[in-house]
């Protein structure tokens, strides 16, 4: 599994999740993953595999996405409606 040295958010996801009220579930799910804890929040590389595209839940309806940067931070550029 992926070391996730820092998570990274664009201006726009911390808006959006402000407008969608998830901004303290996004943060638990975040501590999570920088436990190692990739379980509790169903870590995963987005089909098909090799994109390069990561996922992460942070409810039962949201997902956020992202990347990894060269130094092994995950930079995340949307939050998508998984439903």
């Amino acid at each position: 599994m992926v070391k996730i040295q820092k998570i990274l958010e664009k201006k726009e996801i911390v808006i959006e999740l402000k407008k969608r009220d998830l901004i303290k579930q996004y943060r638990k799910a975040k501590q999570y993953l920088l436990q190692g804890n990739t379980l509790q929040t169903k870590f995963k590389e987005r089909h098909p595999k090799g994109s390069g595209i990561w996922y992460f839940r942070i409810n039962k309806q949201y997902r956020a996405l992202g990347v990894f940067n060269d130094e092994g931070d995950l930079i995340i550029f949307k939050i998508d409606n998984h439903q």
